[in-house]
């Protein structure tokens, strides 16, 4: 999950200290690259040593379970970014994510190309995180694959304004977004404990994975590849920790 500030009870929570000024440059190449990550500042040491990192291959499902995990998203205005590692769309209050009874709100969505968890050792072209965080900071992230297919529309609508380079957050004039275009028919997800997927690497993120891919065209994935380029981070152990299937 790439690097950004959310806020939560109007508190802001860091979630990496690479939004910040001031952070050291990483990257997913070269000297910054994820192999080099813990070794770029003291406050990166979790993305070496860390037993919960994110993200993984969801093939071992060691456990079942019929928790409910449902969105409640509301359409609002398109207000995209790029920050230099991803492009961002971010919401305001009232779209929510219900896990378990505990309710998370939907701050922004980004992508990742490939995706950065797998199943089974597949990796889709594309992938979606929803960032959420609750009354206590607490984090929740909805992950959704695309494969190649059928054009979605909502998709388009943030390509077509997406910046080509690094920029803060700006609303697109007369652009309506809504989250659920982006989500498949039905909910039925992975769930386990991980990580950020970007530097500081912070544990303790609840993961929801969803089961079942959406489509994107051909161009519209290879549109977001030329913005953001291959910001995957590698698989990361799964060190034995629960992973929740249906």
């Amino acid at each position: 999950m790439h690097s950004l500030l959310v806020m939560a009870s109007a508190a802001s929570v860091a979630l990496a200290a690479a939004a910040a000024g001031n952070a050291p440059h990483w990257s997913y190449e070269g000297e910054g690259a994820p192999d080099h990550w813990m070794k770029l500042s003291s406050d990166f040491v979790t993305c070496g040593a860390g037993k919960m990192q994110s993200p993984i291959d969801l093939q071992a499902v060691n456990a079942r379970g019929a928790t409910v995990v449902a969105t409640n998203y509301q359409t609002s205005p398109l207000t995209v970014l790029n920050n230099g590692h991803t492009v961002q769309a971010n919401f305001a209050a009232g779209s929510k994510l219900i896990s378990g009874g505990r309710e998370f709100g939907l701050v922004q969505v980004h992508f990742h190309t490939l995706s950065e968890h797998a199943v089974s050792g597949k990796r889709y072209p594309l992938e979606a995180h929803f960032v959420h965080a609750d009354s206590a900071g607490k984090l929740a992230v909805l992950g959704i694959f695309f494969e190649e297919g059928a054009a979605n529309a909502e998709l388009s609508k943030l390509i077509a304004a997406a910046p080509k380079h690094k920029q803060d957050a700006t609303p697109v004039a007369g652009v309506q977004f809504d989250p659920n275009g982006l989500l498949p028919p039905s909910l039925n997800v992975y769930r386990y404990m991980g990580s950020l997927t970007t530097p500081p690497c912070t544990e303790g993120v609840n993961w929801h994975v969803a089961d079942k891919a959406i489509t994107a065209s051909k161009e519209q994935i290879a549109a977001l590849h030329v913005i953001m380029g291959d910001n995957a981070r590698p698989l990361q152990p799964a060190n034995n920790r629960l992973i929740v299937g249906r």
